[in-house]
């Protein structure tokens, strides 16, 4: 098949390129480069262009005829978006709906989005279920629900058939250490923990050491990006198969203390993490990990490289070339 991939040049995307290639169908990644990276397009073409030009996307519509679309293309940093809105909008919301229009007209009907569990904003229910009421509490994960909302209007009005995978902490690096994590700006705690470890960073900031939590510490739920790309592909092969639309959790169902996090590191590296300990940010929740049983059910989905000792070990042995340590 042959696969398009708008934000194939990103983190996550780029690893689920990775992922269709070694299956034998084609990555067609469509990315504006803002964030992505030439250099992690290897397993497909790339054609540059933005989900904001309806043009473009018809043109790359016309040209490829992909039988899927997994859609990655999106403005992420929390920050960022509570300061600029109006960008993160006509981001995530207006340029999603400008692919799903190509999509419709074009007749292709499978949909796999990069959701979130920021949709879900302060859970009620631990761990939390798909059934938890949608509330997010920042400008990202409202974008990104605005965007799950569309879906289940558009699908009910057409062919097209959607999955929203409302993924916790991604995290690690292939395996082999051919791409990772590089964000800029990196607000991300393990690249920002093994930068400390390194020497990249003067200290590593701890937000709250006040939570009620087994070591005080914010409890958050990491998976690793490759099996993030699993899901990914379990999602789209049961909607080419004729399944209906659907949205679940991608995690692990196990908490992790963002302490037990750095002792994973300073284990890995062998380095000690310099720690600043802050005040709690606004917002934070002091526990979010996932209900599985939905994705393990409807997917067959179960993580294979996420615990934490895997999670960091990839992502170090990325790092370390990355940044030439």
């Amino acid at each position: 098949m042959n696969i398009l991939v708008p934000g194939g040049a990103g983190y996550i995307g780029s690893h689920v390129c990775k992922a269709i290639a070694a299956r034998g169908d084609t990555p067609i990644v469509f990315d504006n480069l803002s964030a992505g990276h030439r250099d992690s397009v290897k397993w497909g073409p790339l054609i540059e262009g933005d989900i904001r030009d309806p043009k473009a996307l018809d043109r790359v519509f016309s040209r490829c005829q992909p039988e899927a679309v997994i859609h990655f293309a999106a403005s992420i940093e929390v920050g960022i978006g509570e300061r600029e809105p109006l960008a993160f909008w006509q981001n995530n919301v207006a340029g999603t709906l400008n692919v799903l229009e190509a999509m419709v007209r074009q007749g292709c009907e499978v949909f796999v989005f990069s959701s979130t569990c920021a949709v879900y904003g302060q859970p009620d229910t631990l761990p939390i279920p798909e059934s938890e009421s949608r509330k997010p509490g920042n400008v990202y994960g409202r974008t990104k629900l605005a965007v799950e909302h569309a879906l289940e209007n558009v699908s009910s009005a057409s062919r097209l058939r959607f999955a929203a995978l409302r993924y916790f902490n991604a995290a690690g690096a292939s395996p082999d250490a051919a791409i990772g994590e590089r964000h800029d700006p990196e607000t991300h705690l393990i690249p920002n923990a093994l930068k400390a470890a390194g020497g990249l960073l003067d200290a590593f900031h701890l937000f709250g050491d006040d939570y009620p939590t087994r070591d005080g510490s914010c409890v958050r739920d990491f998976i690793h990006v490759d099996d993030l790309a699993t899901g990914h592909l379990a999602a789209m092969d049961r909607l080419v198969a004729g399944g209906d639309s659907f949205a679940c959790n991608l995690g692990t169902g196990t908490g992790i203390t963002v302490r037990e996090v750095i002792e994973a590191v300073e284990a890995v590296t062998g380095r000690q993490v310099p720690l600043v300990v802050q005040p709690r940010r606004p917002g934070d929740a002091a526990e979010l990990y996932s209900d599985t049983r939905l994705s393990s059910s409807l997917l067959n989905f179960s993580p294979q490289r996420s615990d934490i000792r895997t999670i960091v070990e990839d992502a170090w042995r990325f790092h370390q070339k990355d940044w030439d340590l």
